[in-house]
């Protein structure tokens, strides 16, 4: 059963719409209802619905601007518009903006019924071709997984560059060579609510049909991961990318019924450097916490640096996650069990010490991304000696590194909250202010600060806003002889009478009765 929201200003409408579909028939639920563009998105993001059945005219936020606003929160959401004008340009976006259905008022129960269930099965078949098998390309990827896994090749050469450029255009990635094209990889992994890797090939067609609507892409399995190579402007990348993930994310949890795990690279100006890039969406990868979906850009959790990420072992790349998204006593017991497997084979002592320069590599670059604390790294040349004594070192070295993670973690997100904050505080009069172009103004991902915002604070970006808007109204209101029509556009409101609806749902009463309240004491 698919889950819906009813959006439309005319009340009677509205309510003899949910009164009188039989839902059960169509294959939907209704899970709430809303007057006016605002409402529905807040119902949107809250109640996560299959389908959003709304007026194309609404209060405040209509018609393509409020599908734009919909697929930023909720890009799985389908929309299914009903209009008293035949307009075709919404047609022309219907595939970009999740718009399923165009129906024309005035509408019967009956016809809206039928095709209620045309759209029930449309996303039907969205939903089982999200789970379909698709037909690979094995040149792209005989071409992608050299050019992702060798670390031996010059990556300065401008001549390698070329060749590169003319063998993607040869194997179909890349039309020809008129673009402004830069790249970016994603590593991405599924697990069931039981926490096993469930990371089928044929999701890598799950993967190609969200990103066909956003950008160039080549997706394929590798070692119980979907590897996705994506080749599109930085305009693009700034203003889908997040988009995208997110999109894959919703649709694993909806539709499959498990936990999904993206980690995305840096975005790279050259096709030969997609080498670092997939190294980067492994590291990010590795910020994942298991039990839960998550989204991790590695720029948001490293700082960029030129070192090459090395292959490392099962033991490596565990000690790595634990140190990334594990607790200390996960981290402190992992490795005192690989230290006591190793001491009981044979060769102990070889093992051990050849294990802890494997692990000291990798935990040298870990600590190189949040720190240069020079006394720390020359610990690490201490790590000589009796395999006991180095052991016991080289762990109390992974507590430090791991310590200084998660103190770093909790730093930058109370420094990122604090910038959101003060653009919040100074550019509230803003109109066109939104989290979007917060992130980019502070140079993180419209996702993760987001999820920043709301751990730190409990609360969403547009409720921060909200309350800094309205707040600053009602002193307005009560301390001063501005017109109401001043106020809302100093409170970065275009609509006085969406000002109003705000003012009035935030602290009980419009602005007009608050004033004369005032006035009669």
């Amino acid at each position: 059963m698919y889950t819906i929201v009813v959006a439309d200003d005319e009340e009677e409408l509205r309510r003899a719409i949910i009164r009188k579909i039989d839902w059960e028939s169509t294959g939907f639920r209704v899970v709430g209802e809303a007057e006016n563009g605002i409402e529905a998105l807040e119902l949107v993001e809250r109640m996560e619905p299959d389908l959003l059945l709304t007026d194309i005219r609404m209060p405040f936020v209509s018609g393509i601007e409020l599908a734009r606003q919909v697929r930023e929160v909720r890009p799985t959401t389908q929309i299914a518009f009903l209009s008293g004008f035949d307009e075709f340009s919404y047609a022309q976006q219907a595939i970009q903006y999740n718009i399923i259905s165009y129906m024309l008022k005035p509408i019967t129960m009956a016809d809206l019924t039928e095709e209620l269930k045309k759209i029930k099965l449309k996303i039907d078949g969205i939903f089982a071709e999200f789970d379909t098998r698709k037909n690979d390309n094995p040149n792209l990827q005989q071409f992608f997984l050299p050019l992702l896994l060798d670390d031996y090749v010059n990556f300065d050469s401008g001549e390698r560059e070329e060749k590169l450029i003319e063998q993607a255009i040869a194997n179909g990635f890349l039309k020809d060579r008129n673009n402004s094209f830069e790249y970016a990889v994603l590593a991405i992994s599924v697990e069931d609510r039981d926490g096993q890797n469930c990371t089928r090939p044929e999701l890598a067609h799950s993967a190609d049909m969200i990103l066909q609507k956003y950008m160039k892409h080549y997706s394929f399995a590798m070692d119980g991961r979907i590897i996705t190579i994506l080749a599109a402007t930085r305009t693009t990348f700034e203003k889908y990318l997040h988009i995208a993930v997110g999109e894959m994310v919703q649709s694993t949890e909806r539709i499959l019924n498990m936990h999904c795990h993206i980690g995305v690279s840096r975005i790279r100006e050259r096709l030969g450097e997609c080498h670092e890039a997939y190294h980067g969406a492994m590291s990010a990868l590795g910020y994942c916490k298991p039990g839960e979906s998550g989204i991790h850009y590695i720029a948001d959790e490293e700082r960029d640096n030129s070192m090459d990420m090395e292959m490392a072992s099962e033991y490596v790349v565990q000690m790595e996650n634990l140190i990334r998204s594990g607790s200390r006593t996960e981290l402190e017991q992992y490795l005192k069990t690989v230290f006591e497997k190793l001491e009981s084979e044979q060769d102990a002592q070889l093992k051990c010490k050849f294990m802890i320069f494997r692990m000291s590599s990798a935990l040298i670059r870990i600590a190189y991304t949040v720190t240069d604390d020079s006394a720390l790294f020359q610990r690490f040349a201490m790590l000589e000696g009796p395999v006991r004594e180095v052991k016991d070192r080289f762990t109390s070295l992974c507590l430090e590194v791991w310590e200084l993670i998660n103190a770093g973690k909790k730093k930058s997100s109370q420094i990122l909250c604090e910038k959101a904050m003060q653009i919040i505080e100074r550019d509230y009069g803003d109109p066109t202010l939104s989290l979007v172009g917060v992130s980019n103004n502070i140079h993180v991902s419209p996702n993760y600060l987001s999820a920043l915002i709301k751990k730190e604070t409990g609360a969403s970006f547009v409720d921060l806003l909200t309350k800094k808007r309205i707040e600053t109204a009602r002193e307005l209101v009560l301390g001063s002889a501005m017109k109401m029509r001043e106020i809302a556009e100093r409170c970065g409101y275009s609509d006085q009478h969406y000002f109003s609806y705000c003012f009035k749902k935030y602290c009980g009463m419009s602005p007009n009765a608050m004033r004369q309240e005032k006035e009669s004491l």
